[in-house]
């Protein structure tokens, strides 16, 4: 292995060039410390998660997607900016991590530590820090973010602190030496996170497609001027998946039939890997057309492929040219679709051309799940998301599913009004009429309710949620019914276990707090049990559907 310290030779060089009188401008500088780390990393024969820059490239397992992140200037993580005495113990962070979450997710994370490093020790803060860390400095670093992200995106500001709070966790629950020795969450709170961008907002940015448009680009699409992209556009709006995941399936194991007991036939799914959510293999069903339109890409993608020109075996690769072997590309299939608007003179409600966006496709789907009546939960797993409140984002309904759901009570008599004096007249909710009354909140409060583990939420969508480091057993817009008994009853084995391997292993702080879930999870099911129906919003509720 080569040895040499780059820092004392870019002095000696620059000394060099003063003495004879040349001069070089700071781009020269910056080539040749480049330079100089390809010449180090060429000649170092370590494992590359034992480097100081890891690429991308040479990392086995490293989550990458098809195309965009993980090149050009995102291909490499960097640990010679962290402090010497921190950059092994965020190394180690990093080695459980790259082959778990997304190439651009960890690419990101060494960000977010580079900049909470940078403070530390630009502010007067030394070697174990970290380890000391008290309330008082992350109150410090907390107005340090807010003044110094003031005005940017609030979604971005937001990772400065939970990423920060993320690899505090971690270390401290994995043992590292140089952990804080005060718990975490007693040093971040949740509160401390600065509010992403509300859902109403999330919402107005997910662009859905309008149906009359939607109808011409399915009943178009098969005259595509390249038609290898025709079988991509239809997973597209079969799945909701990204164009990348689309993109990264592989011929070799893209497809699988499953055995469906009550239905007594092999059902089809389709399966991938999700790199930005690191789902190493999502599984979903799919209609039989679709998995016949996929079976004969495999069929073609594997006469036309060789180790030389298709070695990852992508499902839609490209097979000649610069781009050998790897898979089409997203702008051409963006391109070739916007062609085919103008061929077919798409306009929108203006009168212009269509501006189409591929993301918009996934969005699209997913509001079609939401108005098939699909639950949440399953919508998340569909679509690949990382968390429910992503899903939640797009569940939302056409103004024509909402015209139905209100025409369902549009001839109830939910107000009378005395026709001599113009007051109210309260109605008697004993009475049938009044029972309708009831029904019809019921079915208004359903439109806005989300499934969640163990029940319904009944959370007002403009209202934030305030139980995510908690559990929605203990919130007041929490709903729970007998449905959901084998859930608690799941639940309360697995944490009894997760008690269990706690005392094994001395982690009393990890066993307590399971201790505690416990108690809550069987508290609740009693509370079922006994009562059928639990809510703290209401005394009388029927049963969730």
């Amino acid at each position: 292995m080569l040895k040499f310290d780059k820092d004392t030779l870019m002095n000696k060089w620059k000394l060099y060039l003063i003495n004879n009188e040349i001069k070089l401008d700071s781009r020269y500088y910056n080539f040749l410390s480049s330079m100089l780390d390809f010449i180090k990393d060429f000649y170092d024969d370590r494992e590359e998660t034992e480097k100081d820059i890891w690429y991308s490239k040479n990392i086995k397992g490293a989550k990458l997607p098809a195309s965009g992140s993980g090149h050009g200037n995102y291909n490499a993580v960097n640990f010679t900016t962290k402090p010497l005495y921190y950059r092994e113990t965020v190394k180690r962070y990093f080695r459980t991590i790259i082959t778990k979450k997304s190439w651009m997710t960890c690419y990101n994370t060494l960000k977010y530590l580079n900049y909470f490093f940078k403070y530390l020790y630009s502010h007067k803060y030394q070697d174990g820090c970290i380890e000391n860390l008290n309330r008082n400095d992350i109150e410090k670093y907390l107005y340090y973010v807010s003044n110094d992200r003031k005005g940017k995106n609030k979604t971005e500001n937001s990772k400065y602190i939970s990423f920060i709070r993320t690899f505090l966790e971690y270390i401290q629950m994995a043992q590292y030496d140089k952990a804080p020795k005060k718990e975490v969450s007693s040093l971040i709170f949740q509160d401390d996170i600065p509010k992403r961008e509300l859902n109403k907002d999330e919402v107005k940015k997910a662009k859905f497609i309008p149906e009359p448009i939607l109808k011409q680009l399915d009943n178009n699409i098969m005259n595509l001027d390249r038609s290898q992209f025709i079988p991509i556009y239809i997973l597209l709006r079969e799945t909701g998946w990204r164009g990348t995941d689309i993109l990264n399936l592989r011929y070799d194991n893209c497809l699988e039939s499953i055995w469906n007991n009550k239905e007594e036939k092999y059902n089809y799914y389709l399966c991938g890997e999700i790199t930005k959510t690191g789902i190493a293999q999502l599984k979903i069903p799919i209609r039989n057309k679709v998995a016949e339109m996929i079976q004969k890409s495999i069929d073609k993608a594997k006469e036309l492929s060789t180790e030389e020109n298709n070695p990852k075996k992508y499902l839609f690769n490209t097979y000649d040219g610069k781009m050998k072997g790897k898979p089409l590309a997203k702008q051409s299939l963006l391109n070739t679709i916007k062609r085919l608007i103008v061929q077919k003179d798409i306009r929108d409600a203006n009168g212009e051309l269509y501006h189409f966006r591929l993301h918009s496709l996934r969005h699209t789907r997913a509001k079609e799940y939401v108005e098939q009546g699909m639950g949440i939960s399953v919508i998340q797993q569909i679509l690949g998301h990382q968390s429910l409140q992503m899903t939640v984002h797009y569940a939302t309904v056409s103004e024509n599913v909402l015209y139905e759901k209100w025409r369902n009570t549009e001839e109830l008599e939910l107000f009378k009004v005395d026709t001599t004096t113009n007051e109210l007249i309260e109605v008697d909710i004993s009475s049938t009429e009044g029972k309708n009354l009831i029904r019809y909140e019921y079915v208004k409060k359903n439109l806005d309710a989300v499934r969640v583990p163990f029940g319904v939420c009944f959370k007002a969508s403009k209202l934030p949620c305030k139980q995510q480091m908690n559990h929605c057993l203990t919130c007041a817009s929490f709903c729970t019914t007998v449905e959901n008994i084998p859930e608690y009853e799941e639940e309360i084995e697995k944490v009894k276990q997760q008690i269990e391997i706690s005392n094994r292993c001395g982690r009393e702080l990890w066993a307590e707090k399971n201790k505690q879930y416990l108690n809550i999870l069987e508290k609740t099911l009693e509370r079922v049990k006994e009562h059928k129906l639990v809510h703290k919003n209401g005394k009388s509720r029927e049963d969730i559907v």
